[in-house]
């Protein structure tokens, strides 16, 4: 009896397995350098994989992140990625890179997940309010809170809602590496209230309790996307 529930929870933990993995999966080769042109290529993970004899330097290069990016929008940051789509070379490689620019004083990049990634982040200039909200199942919605200086490293966890806000009031800079080639990122208000086309308004007006006035009016409004 103790046999046949072993090979059972062995039967369940194998068929379980695939889908346990919450970043990309490993790579299949060295390297797999993207390529739009899909002749004489084998598709992995998404994208089509360059040659490896016809690789080169400038697949694996990108060049400009000590270059600043102008804040001046509504939330007052800008985001500067570094994923495949910029570098060809991080296909089926798992991890990515972006700089974050805040304005003084609020520069803020507002609450967003990321559904493929995990984000750690360092803070090489200003101070930064971080924080992000815990699932729902766990404590009701905990909020996790701290203030970053100079030289300060966080973890965003995959998925979850999670932001950054300049309290100083000088500029601030910050760099994050993603655990996904292509982490994708979904801006709280944007998606819910600027969706295309808009989200019925009776059940924005239900889930956030709200007057349909107000639901109308953030609908009407330009919901800035800063990636």
């Amino acid at each position: 009896m103790k046999t046949a529930h072993f090979i059972l929870i062995f039967c369940l933990l194998a068929l379980a397995s695939p889908f346990a993995y919450a970043s990309d999966p490993s790579p299949l080769q060295d390297f797999c350098v993207a390529i739009n042109d899909p002749k004489d290529a084998v598709f992995v993970n998404g994208k089509f994989c360059k040659d490896p004899k016809l690789a080169k330097a400038q697949d694996f290069y990108y060049s400009g992140l000590d270059i600043p990016r102008n804040t001046s929008n509504p939330v007052g940051s800008t985001v500067t990625p570094v994923n495949v789509a910029q570098i060809p070379a991080l296909n089926t490689l798992g991890i990515s890179l972006v700089r974050i620019d805040y304005a003084p004083n609020g520069g803020l990049n507002p609450p967003h997940t990321h559904p493929r990634a995990t984000e750690i982040l360092v803070v090489v200039e200003g101070t930064l309010y971080v924080g992000f909200v815990t699932s729902n199942t766990d404590n009701h919605n905990r909020l996790i809170t701290k203030v970053l200086n100079p030289g300060d490293v966080f973890v965003f966890p995959v998925g979850l809602i999670h932001f950054q806000f300049n309290i100083g009031n000088t500029k601030a800079v910050a760099f994050a590496g993603l655990s996904s080639q292509n982490p994708g990122v979904i801006t709280i208000a944007n998606a819910v209230f600027g969706s295309n086309p808009p989200i019925n308004l009776d059940v924005l007006t239900k889930a956030f309790q709200l007057d349909k006035n107000i639901v109308t009016y953030l609908q009407s409004k330009f919901w800035w996307d800063n990636n």
